[in-house]
């Protein structure tokens, strides 16, 4: 049975899609184990749920809730061990890929990126991972841990997975030795900035399916203070929007998180604009 404490996506405009009929599986993921800095990432997924009570269905051009939405049980993840609460997440995404599902992740910290893309990477897909975020997150280890949020982009290397990021703003000697050694792609947020937005965001040997990591710091953070990890020099919402479509336009989003949301009590805009995220990465999942 559903947890009450737990809405389902749009469940006031839109009635939730039986499991098997469902485009869009939203998956909550409490993972809270290496935050470095603010906490409270765990209490990120039930703040966008509440918050998509709040959303219109009707997105200005079309109603992407009607491709049908389920919202999953939230994962705890509560294992002795990361590498155990990666697999349960794995195993949840595995089932919605099989029934030709997209997940949508709702986190909790970053590190619930590598548990989805374990699912893809057994199906032998060839897809590729967009990243947005402040942060390159690209250390082999951080504070001993080498699955912290601050090393999730190096474990999706190591997977061999090809990636692009955009809107990095912070990153450390190491990895910026690491970006150009391995000729790792990017839109810095810098870029952005001095030079705009491209017409072509992606190479064009980029997989096709896509999968997008967002961490919610790429937003600047006058747009979205309620972050562990605040970086100022972020993107704004209509920059994000553009980069979106433009990434989005020629290929396929086969699965996507939304992650690093740490609620403040009483701010219910943060919430909101995260809800309104990840229901714009459903239109353009289903569109």
């Amino acid at each position: 049975m559903k947890n009450p404490a737990y809405p389902s996506f749009l469940e006031l405009d839109i009635t939730p899609a039986p499991y098997d009929q469902a485009r869009i599986h939203i998956i909550p993921v409490e993972l809270e184990k290496s935050v470095s800095y603010g906490s409270g990432t765990a209490a990120g997924p039930g703040a966008i749920l509440a918050a998509s009570l709040q959303l219109e269905a009707f997105d200005g051009k079309t109603v992407p809730g009607k491709a049908g939405i389920y919202t999953h049980q939230p994962l705890a993840c509560q294992a002795d061990e990361t590498e155990k609460d990666l697999e349960a997440i794995a195993a949840e995404v595995a089932m919605v890929i099989e029934k030709k599902g997209v997940p949508a992740i709702l986190g909790g910290e970053h590190t619930v990126t590598l548990g989805a893309l374990k699912a893809f990477e057994r199906t032998n897909r060839k897809i590729g991972v967009v990243q947005f975020d402040a942060h390159a997150d690209l250390r082999d280890s951080y504070e001993s841990n080498p699955l912290s949020h601050a090393c999730v982009m190096r474990r999706v290397h190591d997977m061999g997975i090809p990636f692009f990021q955009i809107g990095i703003r912070s990153l450390s000697e190491e990895e910026d030795t690491f970006r150009k050694t391995h000729n790792i792609k990017s839109l810095d947020a810098a870029d952005l900035y001095i030079g705009g937005i491209p017409a072509e965001i992606l190479p064009r040997d980029f997989p096709e399916e896509l999968y997008i990591t967002f961490d919610v710091d790429c937003f600047d953070a006058s747009i979205m203070p309620a972050t562990g990890t605040p970086e100022p020099g972020g993107l704004t919402w209509y920059q994000v929007m553009d980069l979106l479509h433009k990434v989005a336009e020629k290929r396929m989003i086969c699965g996507f998180d939304v992650v690093e949301l740490a609620p403040i009590r009483g701010m219910q805009a943060p919430d909101f604009t995260a809800a309104k995220l990840v229901y714009k990465l459903i239109g353009l999942a289903v569109g």
